[in-house]
């Protein structure tokens, strides 16, 4: 779709969307560079303000999967303007109070009238140009850490359909509304090598974009991957999002192994996430540091020399 799309050269651009990286990145002088990204989506909980708090956390997400501070954020608004203002005023203040727990001022935005809820963010950031973590640069020997456990699609699905545990609803909900900061400051400092966060085409889409984007493949140990409460169990039900098959149908052809895992766990590791953690290639050494700095960080397999296919699974 993009081939024919007119593009402007620029020898500042140092990220741009050729190999579907989280952010673009900007060289604004030999010390700075602008990281730019956008997010919004439909309400995926109740609670307005909730939805808010997610909304932020997912769109700040790709800019502390690029190692960029944010510094700034403007609000993306779709709302039917016969629902009032009171729904919307929750919506905002979810956001702005997510916003202001990552220190990112929001400095203006804008709204539509449309009959369908759409909110986020268009964030800004900026990186040292030396220090940028893209999709790209990940080696054959480096660990691969993750920082979240998996299964929001799941339990939202499970929700849905009103057969969710309480407690089961409340842990992914929490999982959605963390800020990525405290992983990529655990990260910071060390040998990244390549970093990207784990959202919609879940953990083996963006592992493969990650492993494409590197000229690599990646084994990942399906038994060490942590899933939230209930995930498995709402999985076993047939609890399965559209996006969770579409992901499915457009990556397991560069998945191998998938044969060898039971069916519920293999849809968990298509599983479209929201605000999903940040996943992370890096020497074994600084994968050991991360896991011990940070409580939710895990080792889930290595980087290996290219082969026929982009991820093996064991």
């Amino acid at each position: 779709m993009l081939c024919g799309v007119p593009r402007v050269t620029d020898e500042n651009v140092l990220v741009g969307f050729d190999t579907a990286d989280d952010a673009g990145v900007y060289k604004l002088s030999p010390e700075c560079a602008l990281v730019q990204t956008v997010d919004f989506f439909t309400p995926i909980v109740d609670d307005p303000r909730t939805f808010g708090a997610i909304a932020a956390a997912n769109a700040l997400s790709d800019i502390y999967a690029m190692g960029a501070r944010p510094v700034s954020a403007l609000s993306i608004v779709a709302y039917p303007a016969k629902l009032g203002i009171e729904t919307l005023q929750q919506i905002l203040t979810g956001g702005a109070e997510k916003m202001r727990e990552a220190g990112c001022p929001i400095v203006g935005g804008h709204s539509v009238n449309d009959p369908e809820i759409k909110f986020g963010f268009s964030v800004s950031g900026i990186v040292h140009p030396d220090r940028i973590w893209t999709n790209a640069g990940a080696r054959p020997g480096d660990a691969l850490v993750f920082t979240k456990k998996l299964g929001t699609g799941i339990v939202q699905t499970a929700l849905k359909r009103g057969v969710a545990h309480p407690d089961h609803v409340e842990a992914s909900i929490a999982s959605m509304q963390t800020l990525n900061r405290a992983a990529a400051e655990a990260l910071a400092g060390l040998e990244v090598h390549a970093c990207t966060d784990v959202t919609g085409f879940g953990l083996l889409g963006h592992l493969r974009e990650l492993a494409l984007a590197s000229g690599v493949s990646c084994e990942i140990e399906a038994a060490a991957v942590r899933f939230l409460p209930g995930a498995i169990e709402y999985a076993r039900q047939g609890a399965i999002p559209g996006g969770l098959k579409n992901n499915r149908s457009f990556f397991e052809c560069d998945v191998a192994g998938a044969g060898s895992l039971a069916e519920e766990i293999l849809n968990l590791l298509y599983d479209p996430q929201t605000s999903g953690g940040l996943l992370a290639a890096l020497p074994e050494a600084g994968a050991a540091e991360v896991v011990k700095k940070h409580p939710g960080a895990y080792r889930i397999g290595r980087v290996v020399e290219r082969r026929e296919k982009s991820i093996y699974l064991t």
